[in-house]
């Protein structure tokens, strides 16, 4: 039986096996550019608004305008990065829950959907923020430490980032393109501020990149949540005492492939499914 169980592996969904996610930070004009190489590629984000510094007329030639958000992220994902990009161990309990709670109703109001990601103000975080977090409805948050690695994280409240996109991004995906297949559900995700290509005049770093990478198909191009609701929904998954039986408890599908054969599975939402040999 133990056998047989070992022979599943979790693969992404219509079984592609890894998937390439990025998260850019502050809302700034360059976001606008950085936009058009990722859909160009085909490839999607995540950025973090502080929708309390979105452009008003002191800042137009700084920040994005409130009313271009929906249009220009649609097919990305906004999230959380702190109404005022306060550093949040500082705050008292009542402001971690200001700081957030208010960033995300606005965003949910610009963007017309649920807003449930996060990345921390300066990278910094607490256990006791951490705890915040999930009573105001946020389901992951990044952080800025690279792993330079591939493993999806153990807690998604503190999602360490693969690299910066200036911590030797091109190597890295050349890792990753050649990450062998018994390595179950590997993703890479790679962070920054699109500022940074434009202050330090380097826009070839993701272009390159994202040439290297696009068109691949064994990719899956997600946003950072559509990547946490994956796992989170492969982690709750339900077994029989033989690991034979799968029970998918979650609203999404779940692929699995049986190394043996190689036959792809897709255990729906609420379906039950015998994996075993008959």
């Amino acid at each position: 039986m133990i056998q047989e169980e070992e022979a599943m592996r979790f693969v992404y969904p219509e079984g592609k096996n890894k998937a390439l996610t990025f998260s850019y930070d502050d809302g700034q004009i360059h976001d606008r550019k950085l936009v058009e190489i990722l859909n160009r590629h085909g490839m999607k984000g995540t950025f973090h608004l502080n929708s309390g510094m979105l452009a008003q007329d002191r800042n137009h030639d700084v920040f994005l305008a409130a009313d271009e958000v929906a249009e220009l992220f649609a097919g990305h994902e906004v999230a959380v990065h702190g109404v005022q990009h306060r550093n949040l161990p500082s705050l008292s309990g009542n402001q971690v829950v200001n700081e957030i709670l208010e960033d995300r109703r606005a965003l949910e109001k610009l963007t017309g959907g649920m807003v449930q990601g996060m990345s921390y103000a300066f990278g910094n975080y607490s256990e006791e923020v951490m705890g915040i977090l999930g009573k105001l409805g946020i389901k992951y948050s990044r952080t800025v430490i690279s792993t330079n690695g591939f493993f999806p994280p153990a807690d998604f409240l503190a999602w360490h980032p693969t690299c910066h996109h200036n911590g030797g991004l091109m190597e890295l995906g050349q890792r990753f393109l050649a990450a062998p297949s018994y390595v179950e559900l590997p993703v890479m995700y790679v962070w920054g501020h699109s500022f940074e290509f434009a202050g330090n005049g380097d826009w070839s770093v993701i272009e390159e990149f994202a040439e290297m990478m696009g068109g691949k198909e064994d990719i899956w191009y997600a946003t950072n949540l559509e990547i946490c609701d994956y796992i989170q929904a492969t982690r709750s998954l339900e077994s029989s005492g033989d690991g034979l039986t799968l029970k998918n408890p979650t609203s999404i599908s779940v692929w699995i492939r049986k190394e043996q054969g190689g036959e792809l599975l897709e255990i729906r939402p609420g379906e039950c499914v015998y994996i075993g040999e008959r």
